[in-house]
């Protein structure tokens, strides 16, 4: 799985070499923000349901159109899926929180998911609007602290950008 420490590993082996200062500074930066990572973590799966619920109801209450018959939410099977695609990513942001790199998300969320929401008539920008309206709902210091903020916020923001 891909991390930090991983991808520096890797960057010196493919190059026949030790890791450079600058490589171990990065490393070094991951090691000391990871009690801020596992405490999004940990929150993130303490109101995990909660957060889900809410992100799925933002998607579908920016989009209510997706509830039209021919629409990608016009059953409650299909609007099942939707909440079941989000909580998968949700998932996937709290291992990339504990594992400290995109690695999950990058390997089982992003790879084909736009090709995939395309051929399914899934307009991406649903969940794009659920995940933003996640990031901005959270509110430092009630749900966690600054940096662990900072640290959720980023893998929301990845996620983001990944489906645009």
């Amino acid at each position: 799985m891909k991390s930090v420490i991983t991808t520096t590993i890797s960057a010196a082996d493919a190059a026949g070499r030790f890791p450079t200062s600058s490589d171990l500074e990065s490393v070094q930066g991951n090691i000391q923000r990871a009690a801020s990572r596992l405490e999004a973590a940990e929150k993130l799966a303490g109101n995990y349901d909660a957060v889900v619920k809410e992100a799925g109801d933002a998607c579908f209450s920016k989009y209510a159109y997706l509830k039209n018959p021919g629409e990608a939410g016009d059953s409650q099977e299909k609007i099942n899926k939707c909440y079941r695609d989000i909580d998968h990513y949700m998932r996937l942001i709290n291992y990339s929180l504990v594992v400290g790199g995109t690695g999950p998300v990058d390997e089982w969320g992003i790879a084909g998911a736009k090709e995939v929401y395309r051929s399914l008539n899934l307009p991406a920008s649903a969940y794009i609007a659920a995940f933003v309206f996640t990031r901005d709902r959270l509110c430092v210091p009630r749900d966690m602290s600054a940096q662990a903020g900072v640290e959720y916020s980023s893998a929301l923001d990845y996620v983001i950008n990944s489906l645009y």
